[in-house]
């Protein structure tokens, strides 16, 4: 149940900003797409009160009547609700946000933030189920999954100057085509940014867990329809390649089995996921287009680049193999 209003939470906030960019007569607060958005956070917080309200009727007091996993939701709800004050006045007095503004204001990154806090409760509760080292199938933590997926996207929609899924297959070759007018750069820094979007979820849960078979499906197919619908569609074989690779990566975690107790596998997967995300997504932009780009250095080395910063992300979070963690004592609150 949290997912799914969660889900509804997260559609309204991409909804909105899709209404911001593209409709520029919008100038008020009050509109059907804001109303779909906070009708999602009133729906998620009324149901983490009615989890709790069920603890306290059962006679928990405290900390103990929070559902675990859930006691930081309980402190992101009333700063989101804040926020969303704020929101209100900062249009009322600045006006509304159309452009690249709209993901650097205040208020903005207040609601941001809480949500994804917000977002990921089943995550954090299973996290706190099943214990560090296990082997939990998609299907006992898809909940989590799934929200750890919205979540990814949510970062990827403040990070759309950066996002490189947003690109068309004709956009990518041309600006791989053409060392002098800066576009490579600019792809190649929105590749490096997207990597990191992408392969930090993925370690963080298998450094916790074997990685359930699947993760990297669904997440990468969330980022990459998301992505879809703000460009209107107009992408979708960047959207298909995607997904492709995500199905690939899961693959290469089946083989690989990295886990906090294999450190070469952890580190080897945080390399080669990026290399073969991006070989898939610039190969099937060749593909469509009907050609490589010209400059051979940026389409053979950019998803090199893109394979080192995986595995920085693997050494910074396993730097020596970890056996797992103990677990927490079973009914204890998570914070």
């Amino acid at each position: 149940m949290t997912t799914a209003l969660g889900v509804w939470f997260t559609l309204g906030l991409f909804v909105d900003a899709y209404a911001h960019a593209n409709l520029p007569g919008l100038e008020t607060f009050f509109t059907p797409w804001h109303a779909v958005f906070y009708s999602g956070f009133a729906a998620v917080g009324l149901w983490v009160l009615w989890l709790v309200w069920g603890h306290v009727r059962e006679g928990r007091r405290g900390l103990s009547a929070v559902p675990l996993g859930y006691g930081a939701t309980v402190v992101a709800l009333p700063v989101f609700a804040v926020s969303g004050g704020v929101d209100l006045v900062w249009h009322e007095v600045i006006g509304i946000e159309t452009t690249t503004d709209i993901f650097f204001s205040p208020s903005h990154l207040g609601l941001v933030v809480s949500m994804i806090v917000i977002l990921t409760s089943p995550l954090r509760s299973a996290w706190a189920r099943h214990p560090a080292g296990t082997r939990p199938s998609l299907g006992a933590v898809l909940p989590g999954v799934l929200t750890l997926a919205f979540a990814a996207s949510l970062v990827l929609l403040f990070l759309t100057y950066g996002n490189a899924f947003l690109r068309d297959s004709s956009s990518v070759v041309g600006a791989l085509s053409d060392a002098d007018d800066g576009q490579a750069g600019r792809l190649a820094a929105s590749i490096v940014i997207t990597t990191m979007v992408l392969v930090a979820p993925l370690l963080l849960v298998a450094r916790r867990w074997a990685l359930p078979r699947g993760t990297a499906t669904v997440l990468f197919a969330v980022c990459a329809v998301i992505s879809a619908v703000l460009t209107g569609f107009e992408a979708n074989e960047i959207m298909i390649a995607t997904v492709v690779a995500g199905a690939l990566v899961d693959v290469l975690a089946a083989v690989l089995r990295p886990s906090g107790a294999r450190r070469a596998a952890f580190w080897l997967f945080g390399f080669l996921a990026p290399v073969l995300t991006w070989a898939v997504y610039l190969g099937v932009a060749s593909a469509t287009v009907g050609r490589l780009p010209l400059v051979a250095e940026f389409w053979t080395g950019i998803p090199l680049v893109a394979g080192l910063v995986g595995w920085a992300l693997a050494a910074l979070l396993l730097p020596d193999a970890a056996a797992g963690a103990p677990t927490a004592p079973k009914g204890a609150a998570s914070v």
